[in-house]
């Protein structure tokens, strides 16, 4: 890649957005006021904005190896609570993706150094719902399932977070669980029923919030 194209890139993406609006920069420097958090892979394949069709300003964005929300990484902690208790959000989405290089990994029984204590978040998930990603034949299936199950206990991470609990309690935010299909562009959501699992792990995570 050169890199220098990059910058013809910008400054024609410049050109375009001052011809569509003189003010363009001028609205953009002035603040932020996102209704949406997302949470998504580092997989270049999947751009946050351009598969939502949002513009620059409209969501807050957190990428990392396959959409983890873990309970100790303090990179992803603290990206919530800006995004809860100072931006506002409405809305906090997890994204996975079919075809999760990540999660792939994470199925397999290797050692993958540095990598290890990440994956070791999905091997969880893997372990959590053995019964049922066991009773798929298909590894292909069995791999998708996996990716969506992920997300979902990404979701649950999500509201085991002190602020995001007090946010949903109050009604003042939704969590959603979406997989993105590569081979069609198509956003899936996963419709989970965040009251349920709320339910589920009340007795454990309930932080009075």
């Amino acid at each position: 890649m050169n890199i220098d194209y990059i910058f013809k890139n910008n400054e024609r993406w410049i050109n375009e957005r001052l011809a569509a609006d003189a003010n363009y920069f001028d609205k953009l420097s002035s603040g932020q006021e996102p209704q949406l958090l997302y949470i998504g892979c580092s997989d270049s394949r999947v751009s946050a904005e351009e598969i939502m069709g949002l513009k620059p300003g409209e969501v807050f964005v957190h990428r990392n190896i396959s959409n983890i929300v873990g309970n100790i990484d303090l990179n992803t902690q603290s990206v919530v609570d800006f995004a809860v208790k100072h931006l506002h959000v409405k809305h906090i989405v997890v994204c996975g993706h079919y075809q999760c290089g990540g999660v792939k990994a994470a199925m397999q029984a290797k050692d993958l150094g540095l990598l290890n204590p990440w994956l070791r978040i999905i091997r969880d998930v893997y372990r959590l719902h053995d019964k049922e990603l066991n009773a798929i034949s298909d590894p292909e299936k069995r791999y998708d399932r996996l990716v969506e199950l992920n997300v979902l206990e990404q979701c649950i991470n999500l509201i085991k977070i002190a602020s995001v609990q007090e946010a949903y309690n109050n009604k003042e935010m939704h969590i959603h669980g979406w997989v993105m299909n590569i081979k069609s562009g198509k956003l899936i959501d996963l419709k989970i029923d965040m009251e349920k699992e709320m339910e589920h792990i009340k007795e454990v995570y309930d932080l009075g919030k």
